[in-house]
Order: C-alpha cells, then structure tokens, then sequence
C-alpha cells in the first residue's frame, strides 16, 4: 500500500463514446497522486484503442483487459491490482470535478473518516444536466444504506488502512454488486460522511439497468433476502422503502 495514493478502479464494456471524457476528468485532478486502472471487459467497440492511447500518455493509468465476465468481476480484478491507500470505483461514463479528490480527501481528513462520499449532478447521454444534483445524507450507516443508497460509485471513496481491501460479490454480476460493496464496508467501518458538495457527475443512461428500475426490483429484493439475510418481512420493507425513496430522487 502507498500511503497518499488514490486507485481509480474503472471498468469499461463498449464504453467508447464516453471513456476519454471520463479519463480526462481524472487527469485534470488538483490532487496528483493517483493510479487508475480500467479493466476493459471484453468490449466490441474501440474502448481498448482509446484507454491504450492515454496509457502511452500518462504512466499513472493502466489498462487490463479480460472476457466479459461483469462490472463486479471487471471491478476486483482492478481492486487485486491497486496500489493505493484509497480505493474509489468511477463508472466509464461518469466525471469528475477537477476539484473532487482533493476535496473528498480534505473531508475524509476533517471528519477523520474512513468512507466519505459526495454530492453529485445528474446529466444525461449529452452531458446536459437534468434533473436537481444529488444532495448527500452528511453520514450514513448500514442500515441508512438498506433504506436507500446514498453513496453512488462515483463519489464514494474507502481507505483501506484498517480494514484492507474490500471485493464485490461476483456471483451478482452486474446487478446490486455496488449496493453490497458499500454494505459490506459500511459493516466494518461503521459510518459514512457526505460531503455536500457538488463535484461530480452521474450519467443517466435511459438504456442502462439504473435507469430502468423497475429491473431492478428483484435484483435488489435478493440482496436483502439472499445476500444480507435479513429475513422475508424486513426484505420486503427495504425494497419498497428503496423503490419510494428512488421514485422521488428522480422525480425532479
């Protein structure tokens, strides 16, 4: 581990059209001393070409590449390779501020925290901004996670110095593997901290599995009754606190 060091885990699946822009954000950072290691996930598309473009450019960026096996999967072989104190996963059509790790490590630092995760704006397969930005819960627990997540990949930031490295479930494949990540740290560290900032930003894709919902349902039903073993009624109450709080987080 390397103290100071932040590792961008990215993985990337026919992510051509938005790679370079994400990958621009990170090295546009204030804050220098990062890693970011893109796991290409057997795309169809150019994506490789592209991230192996900025690789000969900036040493600090690596790329792996693998047969599609799944955001989770895609996302530990990057986690077994990172270098870093810190561990943030930033999705291959998503940004950063320029400003975003060095406030998120500030805020990390001033809370003496562990897990911190920020507030984000909402844009679509334009880049326009819809919706109202996401404002952040100032903390969040376990089971504050069960009720409705609160940190998105691509603001949450984990140090791994007391805990180490934590992995997703493979076995969930592309579906909830995040929601449990975030669990499963929250189970060890206890607390997360919001940051209220705006300094980043979620691309809504209308063809994504977060932006059709009602996919999800299942998927994340099972993760409660399944994976966290909370039992049939509490299982049941989650999902549909979770489906009433997603429906008004983008209904404006």
């Amino acid at each position: 581990m390397q103290k100071g060091l932040v590792s961008i885990i990215t993985p990337v699946y026919n992510g051509a059209r938005y790679i370079g822009q994400t990958i621009d954000s990170v090295i546009n950072q204030t804050y220098p001393n990062w890693e970011m290691i893109i796991i290409d996930d057997g795309s169809c598309d150019n994506s490789a070409q592209i991230v192996s473009d900025y690789v000969n450019k900036d040493s600090r960026i690596q790329l792996i590449s693998q047969a599609n096996a799944g955001s989770a999967a895609a996302r530990n072989n990057g986690i077994r390779k990172a270098m870093g104190q810190y561990i943030s996963l930033l999705d291959a059509d998503d940004t950063w501020d320029t400003v975003f790790l060095e406030s998120q490590l500030n805020f990390m630092k001033e809370k003496d925290a562990l897990l911190v995760y920020s507030s984000h704006r909402r844009i679509d397969e334009n880049s326009n901004e819809i919706l109202k930005a996401f404002l952040v819960p100032q903390k969040v627990t376990y089971k504050d996670m069960l009720k409705t997540s609160s940190i998105s990949c691509l603001t949450g930031i984990y140090n791994i110095e007391k805990f180490g490295k934590v992995f997703l479930r493979e076995e969930l494949k592309s579906y909830r593997d995040d929601l449990v990540y975030w669990l499963d740290i929250l189970k060890k560290v206890k607390t997360g901290y919001g940051n209220k900032a705006v300094i980043a930003n979620y691309r809504v894709m209308s063809s994504s599995t977060t932006g059709k919902k009602k996919k999800l349902i299942i998927p994340h039903f099972m993760v409660f009754y399944k994976v966290e073993k909370l039992g049939l009624i509490k299982s049941i109450y989650y999902t549909v606190t979770w489906a009433v709080y997603g429906f008004f987080k983008y209904l404006k």
